[in-house]
């Protein structure tokens, strides 16, 4: 018997590793996106002081035309790419998340099968029977929780790969759009 505190004791001390894994993870995650953040600030800011300058040096309509036609293109790209990190990290932070549950069910799903073996050694006889169908039980819940599992990480890998098609789709509408903006501007300029 004394085997059971010890085994409940060792089940608390890996639920509480687990715990501040998870902690540890979520935290990282929080430190990219608030350096993410930190750095998109700094990055406007000093855009936004080099575009006032460049603002202050027009000198005519068409100049004032073509400059507020620019200011569009690289905004809807930068927009892009800050959803684009931000998708990034989350998407680490669930992948991590993800690993530390399929270890923690791996555990319990180990513990269950220790349990259920010794149960099976100090059961009386004649309760083979039902140890069997306990131990096929818990083959059957192992086998469904592997194919939700697997169900699972295929769709995330789905929706990763629509994302990634997505984002390149509209980076490339923003690459077409900004060349016959740059195209126009530069006609307007020359009729000018």
């Amino acid at each position: 018997m004394s085997a059971t505190p010890e085994r409940a004791l060792a089940s608390q001390k890996a639920l509480f590793d687990a715990f501040l894994v998870a902690n540890n993870t979520a935290f990282a995650g929080f430190e990219k996106l608030v350096d993410l953040h930190v750095k998109v600030a700094k990055a406007t800011l000093d855009e936004m002081s080099i575009k006032a300058q460049e603002a202050f040096e027009l000198k005519d309509g068409q100049e004032a035309m073509a400059f507020t036609a620019s200011l569009a293109q690289p905004n809807a790209e930068k927009a892009l790419a800050y959803s684009k990190h931000v998708y990034d990290i989350m998407a680490g932070v669930q992948s991590e998340f993800a690993k530390l549950s399929e270890a923690q069910v791996a555990a319990q799903q180990q513990q269950m099968i220790d349990v259920v073996d010794q149960m099976s050694k100090s059961a009386p006889a004649g309760s083979e029977s039902a140890i069997a169908m306990i131990k096929s039980s818990l083959a059957t819940a192992t086998s469904a929780y592997d194919s939700v599992s697997k169900a699972a990480k295929q769709a995330a890998e789905v929706a990763e790969s629509n994302m990634t098609a997505a984002t390149n789709a509209t980076f490339k509408a923003a690459s077409d759009t900004a060349a016959r903006t740059s195209r126009v501007r530069k006609a307007a300029t020359a009729a000018a």
